[in-house]
């Protein structure tokens, strides 16, 4: 039996180039992104010829529509480059988690801060879970204190949601102040 993957679709962006372009009169810019002048489309496709590049219209919604004169192919390789250096900047939402205990020695409770404050500096979001086994439930009030005093102890963070009993649990997200 055969097995069908999805693809991922991923939507091209199509660019008019040179005869192609379709307004009469276009705002033009050379390959530094200086305007040359607003000129019409014969005129533009004559400059470009005279430039030796192509004529690629980037903003078509521009009143009048403006297009670069740029070898087609760099301007392809150009765009592609500030996507990626745009997807760079964006951190998937990673969320890391530290489990605490009611009762946690100093020795551990320093280990997790200092785990937690490599994750912040890394960039992640920090889930600060505190589990309440049996009688421990009783104890909320100083299971609050705890995480807060964790979370006071970990520096300058953005608290994204405040400490909740949710259950059993009672969780916190930090992350790094920017």
């Amino acid at each position: 039996m055969r097995i069908f993957h999805k693809r991922k679709f991923t939507p091209r962006k199509f660019y008019f180039i040179n005869f192609r372009i379709e307004a009469p009169e276009l705002r033009v810019l050379d390959e530094k992104g200086e305007q040359i002048a607003v000129m019409s489309k014969q005129d533009a496709l004559n400059k470009a010829q005279e430039l030796s590049g192509d004529l690629v219209l980037i903003a078509p919604k521009a009143v009048p529509p403006v297009a670069k004169i740029i070898d087609f192919k760099k301007f392809l390789y150009q765009e592609e480059k500030k996507e990626k250096d745009a997807k760079k900047g964006v951190k998937k939402g990673v969320v890391k988690d530290v489990n605490l205990g009611l009762f946690i020695g100093q020795a551990d409770l320093d280990r997790m801060k200092r785990r937690s404050i490599e994750f912040l500096s890394a960039g992640h979001q920090v889930r600060i879970n505190l589990l309440l086994r049996g009688r421990e439930n009783a104890k909320r009030d100083m299971a609050f204190a705890l995480v807060n005093k964790f979370i006071v102890s970990l520096g300058e963070v953005n608290i994204s949601k405040e400490p909740k009993l949710e259950g059993k649990i009672l969780r916190a997200v930090v992350a790094k102040k920017k």
